[in-house]
């Protein structure tokens, strides 16, 4: 899948008239994706934009951090560019980030940690596998967001994870405000041999949807809605402190 994915970045929600707002635009599937040189085009129209993309694509390295490795950061340089562009060999799912899915993405976790530092930040993913993808359906919705997130209309503590079914404009219902959809993925590994004999396993699995509510993401980018969930980086189960504050754990 091409993900159509970014993280907001501005000097402060209570932005002033006379200052465009920095915008970071990032992803998880490389600085050459089609989707994040669609997003740039956008996100010009709103203010300054600097890039830092990986180097080559880090799907599904949500939990990953560079500890161990060199970490290099290049400029790109092109005479056509009125932006800053960076290539980085860090890390930041080919896949929807609906549902359980956003705990792995690289590009939500990037729009996680620029929400705990009280950044504005939201992720986009087009549900489209294709190279080709066609990004030009979401473009109404990418600038109404945007603007209302640089309008200081995103509560504090609040990130918003955003996907869009794989229709055309005419053919998208409207935007849909929703919660995340119970479910999972049956992983299972395909033991395979390399031409030289040597074992290894291949990753496969199926995603398992088990909430049937009309009011999650799944049911949302399934009826051909974009999806609109508010993530908090505060895993806290505030509903069970009292109940465990009961338990006795002592013996």
């Amino acid at each position: 899948m091409i993900s159509l994915k970014f993280k907001l970045i501005s000097h402060k929600i209570e932005l002033m008239s006379k200052d465009k707002p920095l915008i970071l635009v990032t992803n998880d599937d490389g600085v050459t994706a089609p989707g994040i040189r669609h997003l740039i085009k956008i996100m010009k129209e709103f203010g300054e934009v600097v890039v830092v993309a990986p180097d080559s694509p880090q799907s599904g390295m949500g939990h990953a951090i560079t500890i161990t490795d060199n970490l290099y950061c290049d400029k790109i340089h092109s005479e056509d560019q009125d932006f800053e562009e960076y290539s980085c060999s860090g890390t930041p799912v080919d896949g929807s980030n609906s549902s359980i899915n956003v705990i792995y993405s690289g590009t939500m976790s990037a729009a996680v940690e620029a929400g705990t530092e009280g950044i504005p930040a939201v992720g986009f993913s087009l549900l489209d596998y294709a190279m080709d993808a066609d990004f030009e359906p979401t473009t109404e919705y990418l600038k109404k967001i945007t603007k209302n997130i640089l309008n200081g209309n995103l509560p504090a503590g609040i990130v918003l994870n955003v996907n869009f079914p794989k229709l055309k404009s005419k053919d998208l219902k409207g935007l849909k405000v929703c919660r995340q959809a119970k479910a999972h993925w049956e992983e299972r590994y395909d033991k395979r041999q390399t031409p030289q004999g040597r074992d290894y396993y291949w990753l496969t699995g199926e995603f398992i949807n088990e909430d049937a509510g009309e009011d999650t993401d799944e049911w949302a980018l399934a009826h051909g809605y974009v999806s609109v969930v508010p993530i908090q980086f505060d895993l806290t189960a505030h509903k069970q402190i009292n109940q465990l504050k009961d338990l006795n754990f002592e013996h």
